[in-house]
């Protein structure tokens, strides 16, 4: 077989006798990288079938093990008299540091990523201005399905963001699933002036209750775990309700937990309870932007009886002088 695909090239490529050789070897050692990888993705498929994440993990362990074997393999058979591996190497990253200067930089982000683990593939991130689930990671990129921007309450947009790995040394990157599975959310709800505030505050308390998540077992467990990356210590996750004074009504803020890909249904069913718990009072009415006349002495607060103001004394009419004409 070897012997009539040297006949071939020789007849129709007319290559020396070694060049036929490194090229026989080359495609001998690209078909077995490629049976290798093959075999390693099947037996990962029927061991990792239920389990997409670690699936994903070996497929690209393969991936990444049979490009790394086929370059240094390749390398060495086509570079005559390079023999040492270091010296290969490093005229390797030199010849890449000079003429690749991104792309080294997005494998050096690559390699972070692998290592230090700043986020893995599922994973909730923002980078710079971008936001997104991690759907993948490669040599030069990851890519995100998005979320935000033209949706509201950052849900997914249906695109899909390609994200070079160097903008990890660039940008601040906030994970949103690393840690604790939960994140603060606030709704802001204002009354009027006139409004029973009092009452209202324990409508919100009593929803809440209902619709915030239980959080304590989680953050017990992660407390527990010892391999925890990070020193998280909330003392005080209950849900509670702040009251302040703004210019248009009393705001009642409600601050509770919630996992960060069920914000929207969660505030959904907090604002349906609000609204149906509210129209059964006539007492509390939402505070809004709006313009109204404003009749002081009739809107002011009554004083006592005691403190009631005297009434105005009339001043007498004035006498017409006798030079004016009638």
């Amino acid at each position: 077989m070897f012997d009539t695909l040297r006949e071939l090239l020789q007849t129709n490529l007319n290559l020396e006798t070694a060049v036929q050789n490194r090229l026989l070897l080359s495609l001998g050692v690209l078909f077995g990288l490629w049976l290798a990888r093959l075999i390693v993705v099947h037996l990962a498929n029927r061991r990792y079938a239920d389990e997409p994440r670690l699936l994903y993990t070996w497929r690209k362990a393969a991936d990444y093990t049979a490009v790394i074997l086929g370059v240094f393999l390749i390398g060495r058979l086509w570079l005559e008299g390079i023999q040492s591996l270091a010296t290969y190497l490093g005229l390797l990253s030199a010849g890449l540091a000079i003429a690749l200067q991104d792309l080294v930089i997005n494998l050096a982000g690559w390699a972070f990523v692998i290592w230090r683990r700043p986020f893995v593939v599922g994973d909730r991130i923002e980078i710079g201005a971008h936001a997104g689930d991690v759907i993948d990671v490669r040599l030069f990129q990851f890519s995100l399905l998005e979320i935000g921007k033209r949706i509201q309450a950052e849900q997914s947009t249906g695109r899909i963001i390609h994200v070079p790995n160097g903008q990890v040394f660039k940008d601040a990157l906030v994970n949103y699933s690393q840690g604790l599975p939960f994140i603060w959310n606030e709704i802001p709800v204002m009354v009027t002036f006139e409004s029973d505030w009092e009452k209202a505050k324990r409508l919100l308390e009593t929803i809440l209750a209902q619709h915030a998540p239980d959080v304590q077992d989680a953050i017990k467990r992660y407390q527990q775990r010892a391999d925890k990356r990070f020193v998280i210590s909330y003392r005080n996750v209950t849900p509670t309700i702040y009251t302040a004074v703004v210019s248009s009504g009393v705001l009642l803020t409600l601050r509770y937990m919630v996992d960060p890909r069920k914000r929207r249904s969660s505030e959904q069913a907090i604002w349906e309870d609000v609204l149906r718990a509210f129209g059964q009072h006539w007492d509390i009415d939402f505070a809004y932007e709006t313009v109204r006349e404003y009749l002081h002495f009739h809107e002011r607060k009554q004083p006592p009886i005691h403190e009631a103001p005297t009434a105005v004394l009339k001043r007498p009419r004035p006498e017409p002088s006798p030079d004016t004409d009638t």
